[in-house]
């Protein structure tokens, strides 16, 4: 793709929600193609959020999710032979992008009895602004607050 940029890619709203954001993080989830199973895992952790916490479960899904979605990212730079961490804003989509995997990937790393219940602890402590998905938003947030002094590298 040298001249062209790809088209984007339209995506198909859920069928028990019809939201996109939730079709976009079952695809971060699924694992060998089974878009299906990825499914019934999604809803089965939502229907367990919305028992835990008394609230709808999609809504706290979207607020866990902001939670856990950076806004600023490190990016290693080399400038006359040293390696600078220089802070920069991440484009939206990007964001959130970021923001799935990191939910996905910390709840794949509990340990409870099936992914449906990992992903459900993942979102609730995620909403809570806590849990493992939240601290490394932070950390991230944290390594560009200390690197700010090179932001005038920026590319």
């Amino acid at each position: 793709m040298r001249k062209s940029r790809p088209k984007k890619r339209i995506i198909i709203p859920d069928p028990r929600f019809s939201d996109t954001l939730v079709t976009k993080f079952v695809n971060n989830m699924m694992f060998s193609g089974k878009k299906n199973q990825s499914y019934d895992i999604f809803y089965e952790a939502i229907d367990i959020v919305s028992e835990k916490t008394k609230e709808d479960g999609l809504e706290v899904f979207k607020k866990a999710l902001a939670n856990v979605t950076p806004s600023v990212e490190v990016r290693s730079r080399r400038i006359g032979g040293a390696t600078f961490q220089i802070p920069s804003e991440i484009r939206p989509s990007r964001k959130s992008s970021i923001g799935m995997k990191s939910l996905v990937g910390y709840a794949r790393k509990r340990h409870e009895k099936s992914m449906a219940h990992k992903l459900a602890s993942e979102i609730v402590a995620a909403y809570k602004e806590e849990g493992a998905a939240f601290k490394r938003k932070e950390d991230t947030h944290r390594m560009a607050e200390a690197n700010k002094a090179f932001s005038h590298f920026r590319f």
